[in-house]
């Protein structure tokens, strides 16, 4: 007798869905929503199987619709994840992640020398193009790659 293994992650009424996350960057995604202080229901799911990606993750956050700047932000670590709004059941959305022009906020400068690190500076970083999104850091100007990002941490200086 052959057993279906598959296991499916219930659908949420009203919300929002962000799949096609690659898997490393799920946590900067975390980060950025803040999602460590959600208190609706959140699915999460990791190193999950994708045709398109090899491995993905996705996201399902119960009641909660993000804003416009916060999708900008999860481009900056996922520029190809697909942002669904939900409603009733149905999608009633799909939103385009856009990379920012600037950032400001929530991205550390890797110069461990910058006024950021040192002093209670907002960081502030203009986005450069490219293949590989990077972050020139309006203070210092040195280049944080993406692969380089680290999210500021919850309830540090922004």
């Amino acid at each position: 007798m052959a057993h279906d293994k598959r296991m499916e992650v219930r659908a949420i009424e009203n919300g929002t869905v962000i799949d096609h996350i690659p898997s490393e960057s799920l946590f900067k995604i975390i980060n950025i929503l803040k999602l460590d202080k959600e208190t609706n229901r959140i699915t999460i799911g990791n190193n999950l199987e994708s045709k398109r990606m090899g491995s993905k993750a996705i996201i399902k956050i119960n009641d909660r619709y993000c804003r416009p700047d916060e999708i900008n932000r999860i481009a900056l670590v996922a520029p190809m994840a697909r942002v669904n709004i939900i409603k009733d059941y149905e999608v009633t959305e799909k939103l385009k992640v856009e990379v920012p022009e600037t950032v400001e906020g929530f991205v550390k400068c890797v110069n461990p020398k910058c006024i950021t690190n040192n002093e209670p500076v907002r960081t502030a970083f203009y986005v450069l193009g490219g293949e590989e999104i990077s972050l020139k850091c309006r203070y210092c100007e040195k280049i944080t790659f993406q692969s380089q990002l680290e999210i500021v941490p919850t309830g540090t200086r922004q």
